[in-house]
């Protein structure tokens, strides 16, 4: 059988496929396809990729209070040195939290702010900031 064959002239290149065929009934039958692309990419005047600078900075909305409280459950939980730094924007990844270390996190908030929180909303925890907002929502929906 045949293989393909692809020869590049000026901008495009050019694909062709000569295999013979034996069918029953017939000796062959010779097949010649070619197909023409071109080099440049397709421009699609309403689809346009921009950079966006940032302009916004996201930050906690926790009470600062509830922050630290929170920073110090966490340092207990992972055991950490009393000089290690954890602030709001500290990601539990970043201070070697595995998944099951988050799990025992979670649970010890829950107990030290007499709250439960949601399997769902425990996976949507990143920082120590996710945690502080998501109790003070929390706490702030069990006393209304």
């Amino acid at each position: 059988m045949a293989a393909p064959v692809a020869a590049a002239a000026g901008r495009s290149a050019v694909l062709a496929y000569s295999p013979a065929l034996r069918l029953q009934g017939m000796d062959a039958v010779s097949f010649r396809a070619s197909a023409s692309f071109p080099r440049q990419r397709a421009s699609f005047p309403s689809i346009r990729v921009q950079r966006i600078p940032k302009r916004f900075q996201v930050s906690c909305s926790a009470k600062q209070e509830t922050i630290e409280k929170v920073c110090e459950i966490v340092k207990g939980q992972l055991a950490l040195p009393e000089d290690s730094t954890v602030t709001g924007e500290t990601k539990f990844v970043d201070i070697g939290a595995d998944s099951l270390d988050t799990v025992e996190i979670v649970m010890g908030l829950e107990e030290a702010f007499q709250i439960s929180v949601d399997e769902s909303s425990a996976q949507e925890i990143q920082t120590v900031g996710d945690a502080a907002a998501l109790i003070d929502k929390l706490i702030a929906e069990k006393d209304a």
